[in-house]
């Protein structure tokens, strides 16, 4: 299935046809969207490699950076964007989702902020995309959340305060730390075990150790680089709050607020 097809969507789109994807496996429809950046100085090089057999990758959309949109894959399609990956106990996240792919250089390259007129695509293409597939909400997330020890993007630069101001994924405001509450490499137990016990309610795939591992840090990093954007790269942050959620996907807001009522991350 490599030949040309007609998009999904109604907004403006161009075709770029990668042969990079196999049948959804175990489910009718996808049920997350996640979003990527391409991590690469050109746009079009990544938009080639996407479509590229021998890279074996691919996702169903680009956006560039002045807005523009491509599709590679069909939407009943599963693309290879996510690797290994796991959120909510799901593991073949690639059947499970939509893969965007969002034009920026990333950590390696230069990293730099969005434009809007890219982020307004992105917008507008996830509420294309939920509206059709009925997925929710909270079900919009970042590579780095599916998959916190291996990946960064789309980054602490990226507007999840904004995507979540038009509906689309979650966010937490800011809250002042209380210091009682806070959690180092050095906590009791219990107590890395209860955030472990969060994180985990939340979606990542993080088993309750008691233990301040490589796997809790990497999870913490990414549930700050979600949520806490602005200071992804500090040692010592301001805790946030979340309004309470529900979700198909095992997991909600509820969690969330009682993870940051603890978070200490490093």
């Amino acid at each position: 299935m490599t030949e040309t097809f007609k998009p999904d969507t109604t907004l403006p789109v161009r075709i770029a046809a990668s042969p990079n994807h196999g049948e959804r496996i175990g489910v009718e429809r996808p049920s997350l969207i996640i979003l990527h950046y391409t991590g690469m100085q050109d746009a079009h090089e990544a938009l080639a490699r996407l479509c590229s057999p021998a890279s074996e990758v691919s996702a169903h959309y680009m956006i560039f950076e002045d807005g523009d949109i491509a599709q590679s894959v069909p939407e009943a399609r599963r693309a290879w964007h996510a690797g290994a990956s796991s959120w909510a106990g799901a593991t073949d996240i690639n059947s499970h989702s939509i893969g965007i792919e969002i034009a920026n250089p990333g950590h390696e390259h230069g990293y730099v902020s969005f434009p809007d007129a890219q982020i307004k695509s992105v917008i507008a293409l996830c509420r294309d995309i939920m509206l059709r597939n009925r997925i929710l909400p909270q079900h919009v997330l970042a590579h780095s959340d599916i998959a916190p020890t291996r990946k960064m993007d789309p980054g602490e630069k990226f507007p999840w305060q904004w995507l979540h101001d038009e509906g689309i994924g979650d966010w937490a405001q800011p809250a002042p730390a209380r210091a009682h509450k806070k959690i180092t490499p050095t906590s009791r137990a219990e107590r890395i075990a209860a955030l472990q016990h969060d994180l985990a309610r939340y979606g990542y795939d993080i088993h309750t150790s008691g233990q301040y591992d490589e796997q809790t840090s990497a999870a913490v990093r990414a549930f700050q680089r979600h949520f806490r954007c602005r200071h992804a790269g500090d040692a010592r942050r301001p805790h946030q709050k979340a309004r309470q959620g529900r979700s198909h996907f095992r997991y909600g807001l509820a969690a969330a607020l009682t993870i940051a009522q603890r978070l200490w991350p490093i």
